[in-house]
C-alpha cells in the first residue's frame, strides 16, 4: 500500500468511530452508544497539510477473548495493527484506567517497530485532565488529550501524526481510482468474496446474517488500475431493520452504490430470486453502476449445466432491466470462478469509458429511426435530428428532438437497445437525454 497507514485501536465504546469521523470530515463509520457497533476495519483517506494517509477504524479490541464474534473482531484489530505505520491507542479519560485498557496496552507494547500514541478522549475539562496520571502507567510516552465529539486537540494530534509517519512510497498522485461495491442480501457471501478476492481475511465472515455492518473500503491495485473495493452491509427490507446501527448500515449500503462505478451483485444459488434481489439490482441500474451478477454458492447446485441454465433464465426473467449485465456462477467458499471476477471488472471499467464517434452514432440513430419511427405525440410526428455523446461512466448521450415530451418509455428502450447492439457497452447502463433543438 503506497500511503502510510494509521490505525485507531481501543476497547469497545471509547469513541474510536467518533474520532474516525472527525478526522475523515464526514460521518463514514456508524456511531452508537451500544458497545461493539464497529466490527470490521474501515478505511478513510485523510488529507493534512501536504500529505495523505489512510486511517483505519477498528472494532472494540479484547485481546484475551477466545470465541464468538468478539474473537473475530480481535483478529481484525490485530491485522489492522500489523498493517499500520502508526497506532492511535484510544482510551476514555472519564472512565479511568480500565483493566481492558491495561490488557491492550500490554499487547501494544509488544509492537516495537512502530510509534504508538495514547489518545485520551473526553478530556473536556481541567478536572478530567487531572486523571491523566494513572494512564501513564501504560508506559506510552506520547499522549494527547482530546475531545473527539467537540473536536478539541485534533489539530495537535494530526500535526504529531504528520511528523511521525514515513514518507509515502510509489504514490501516483492524481491517478484515477475505480470504485467497486459488493452488494446483496444479508448472508449471501459478500465478505467471503472480499476475502477470497484480496487473498486475506479482510472482513469478518460468520454464518450470522448481518455480520458486516459498515461499508468497508479496501484500496488495491489490479494490473494498471487502482480500485477501491467496498464490502457493504447486507441490504434488507425496512421492516427487517430493527436497531439504529442496522438502519445506518442500510443507508451506507445504498450510498455505496451512489459512489460506486461498478456493482458486484451477489445472488444466492441455493434460493430463488427475491423481491429484495430485484430492488438491489434496480438500485444499481438507477445509480448508473456497471453491474456483474455473481451467483454465489454455486458449488451447492446440482451437478451439470442444467441447473445453471434454469437459474440464468430466472435472472433474465426477474431482472429484465439488467439484461446487459454478465452472469458468472462462483463459489466464494471453494474459489470456483473467482479468478474470473477481476478480469470482468476490468472489462466493465473499460466499457464505461468507451467513447463513440458522433458521425457513427448518428448513422446508427438514422438506421433505428428508419426501421421504427416514434409514434406521433399530440398529432405531431416526433423527429430526432442528431445525437452526441456527452459523457462517460456511465456512457451518456444527448439526442436533440423537436419534442422531448413525446419520447415514450418504450421508444427510449428501443433506441438504447440499438445503441447497445452497435457498440456493446457490456455490463454498463446507457443514459439517453432528450433535448429540444
Amino acid at each position: 500500500m503506497s500511503k502510510p497507514t494509521v490505525a485507531i485501536v481501543g476497547r469497545p465504546n471509547v469513541g474510536k468511530s467518533t474520532l474516525f469521523n472527525r478526522l475523515a470530515g464526514y460521518r463514514k463509520a456508524i456511531v452508537d452508544d451500544y458497545p461493539g457497533v464497529t466490527r470490521d476495519r474501515n478505511y478513510a483517506l485523510i488529507h493534512w497539510r501536504d500529505r495523505e494517509f489512510l486511517l483505519i477504524d477498528t472494532g472494540g479490541f479484547e485481546p484475551a477473548v477466545k470465541e464468538g464474534v468478539a474473537a473475530l473482531v480481535r483478529d481484525q484489530v490485530q491485522v489492522a495493527i500489523e498493517e499500520a505505520d502508526l497506532i492511535l491507542f484510544m482510551v476514555n479519560i472519564r472512565d479511568g484506567l480500565n483493566p481492558l485498557d491495561a490488557d491492550i496496552g500490554r499487547t501494544l507494547r509488544k509492537v516495537a517497530d512502530k510509534p504508538i500514541f495514547l489518545v485520551l478522549n473526553q478530556a473536556d475539562s481541567l478536572q478530567q485532565e487531572m486523571g491523566l496520571a494513572e494512564f501513564l502507567e501504560l508506559g506510552i510516552a506520547n499522549h494527547f488529550l482530546i475531545s473527539a465529539e467537540q473536536g478539541r486537540g485534533l489539530g495537535e494530534l494530526l500535526d504529531a501524526i504528520y511528523g511521525a509517519l514515513p514518507s509515502p512510497i510509489g504514490e501516483e498522485l492524481g491517478e484515477k481510482t475505480c470504485t467497486v461495491a459488493i452488494v446483496g442480501r444479508p448472508n449471501v457471501g459478500k465478505s467471503s468474496l472480499l476475502n477470497r478476492l484480496l487473498g486475506e481475511k479482510r472482513a469478518i465472515v460468520s454464518d450470522e446474517p448481518g455480520t458486516t455492518r459498515d461499508a468497508v473500503d479496501t484500496p488495491f491495485r489490479y494490473h494498471a488500475r487502482n480500485y477501491l473495493l467496498i464490502d457493504t452491509a447486507g441490504i434488507r427490507r425496512s421492516s427487517k431493520v430493527f436497531s439504529s446501527y442496522e438502519r445506518y448500515s442500510l443507508i451506507r449500503a445504498v450510498k455505496a452504490l451512489e459512489r460506486a462505478e461498478i456493482a458486484l451483485i451477489l445472488l444466492d444459488a441455493t434460493s430463488r430470486i427475491s423481491v429484495q434481489d430485484s430492488k438491489i439490482a434496480a438500485l444499481a441500474d438507477e445509480k448508473g453502476c456497471s453491474s456483474l451478477l455473481l451467483i454465489n454458492k454455486s458449488d451447492l447446485m446440482p451437478p451439470g449445466t442444467h441447473a445453471e441454465k434454469e437459474f440464468a433464465l430466472e435472472i433474465r426473467e426477474k431482472l429484465q432491466y439488467l439484461d446487459y449485465a454478465p452472469v458468472l456462477f462462483i463459489s466464494a467458499l471453494t474459489g470456483k470462478n473467482v479468478e474470473r471476477i477481476l478480469p470482468e471488472v476490468e472489462s466493465l471499467a473499460r466499457e464505461r469509458e468507451k467513447v463513440v464517434p458522433t458521425p457513427l452514432l448518428n448513422r446508427i440513430l438514422q438506421d433505428a429511426l428508419e426501421t421504427h419511427q416514434n409514434p406521433t405525440f399530440r398529432g405531431q410526428r416526433i423527429k430526432i435530428y442528431y445525437g452526441t455523446q456527452s459523457g462517460v461512466t456511465p456512457p451518456t448521450f444527448i439526442l436533440f428532438t423537436n419534442n422531448p415530451e413525446g419520447i415514450t418509455a418504450s421508444y427510449r428502450r428501443y433506441l438504447s437497445r440499438k445503441v447497445r447492439e452497435a457498440f456493446d457497452f457490456v455490463g454498463t447502463p446507457i443514459r439517453l437525454i432528450f433535448r429540444k433543438r
